[in-house]
């Protein structure tokens, strides 16, 4: 279990300084840590965002680990608390619990070839160790994105994709292509084969719909990528933050506390149970 420098049921409130509009339903919202003296967390954790007097709700951090007095959250507005977060304005105040749960392994990577894949929202738990890659590179071998969205209105951060595309290697794909797309159409696991130039010496981190985790890891280790150098990000039913109320169980793991980052040779197996 992760140890907590603060008390975990503690909510602190920060102040709004921006909410950016990402898609018809998708939006980022950044919040000031300065006052806490930074908000350290590693990528691939998440927090407990509150929107007072409604609720709180997790939400997977999505900013850069090297700038922790800017704390960023890209959300989907889908119930009642993500919606109210979703009407915040710069200056108003948000409570925060956190950080939770462990997060991508990158000590794992160094000196590797590291491939990431992403779909529909999945993407923001990935862009702190897309951050991170950009800003020390040197330190892997190669480092390859595969985004895949429903349609080209629905992708996250279009211009940071514009950036990224010079920094990295970049295959940006759409289920539903329109009269002014001119980038792939496909599922994300049309890619992956031609990403991988070392197989046994790659380490994969994804997130995004569980159907397109198990079907890009099963695509993985047919060519070759070792099931503990996958790392999945599962996000079900996250309700505590630190595994008392056992909403997220899955099989033997609370995955607010043991997860939610996984590698594929733990999680796997349970993700293809339809049941579970």
């Amino acid at each position: 279990m992760l140890e907590f420098e603060r008390d975990p049921w503690r909510v602190e409130s920060l102040r709004v300084t921006r909410v950016t509009r990402e898609t018809e339903d998708t939006f980022t919202i950044e919040l000031d840590a300065k006052p806490r003296a930074g908000f350290v967390f590693q990528p691939g954790q998440f927090n407990m965002l509150y929107a007072f007097g409604v609720g709180e709700s997790a939400i997977s951090i999505a900013g850069s680990a090297d700038e922790p007095e800017r704390l960023v959250h890209t959300v989907r507005a889908v119930g009642a608390v993500t919606n109210a977060l979703a009407k915040a304005k710069q200056g108003e105040r948000i409570g925060v619990r956190g950080p939770f749960g462990h997060g991508f392994p990158i000590a794992e990577a160094r000196g590797k070839d590291l491939l990431l894949i992403a779909g529909g929202i999945g993407l923001a738990p990935l862009r702190p160790v897309i951050l991170y890659a950009i800003q020390h590179r040197p330190e892997f071998r190669s480092v390859t994105l595969i985004y895949g969205a429903r349609s080209p209105k629905d992708l996250l951060y279009p211009r940071e994709l514009l950036s990224w595309a010079s920094r990295l290697r970049l295959e940006t794909t759409v289920d539903r292509a329109e009269d002014d797309w001119f980038g792939h159409t496909g599922v994300v696991t049309k890619f992956i084969e031609g990403a991988l130039q070392n197989p046994e010496s790659t380490v994969a981190m994804m997130c995004g719909p569980e159907v397109m985790m198990r079907f890009a890891a099963r695509e993985l280790t047919t060519l070759g990528v070792p099931e503990k150098s996958i790392f999945v990000s599962t996000e079900r039913n996250m309700k505590c933050g630190v595994g008392l109320c056992g909403h997220c169980q899955l099989g033997p793991f609370l995955l607010c506390r043991d997860g939610p980052t996984f590698s594929y040779d733990r999680i796997g197996p349970l993700l293809s149970i339809r049941e579970l």
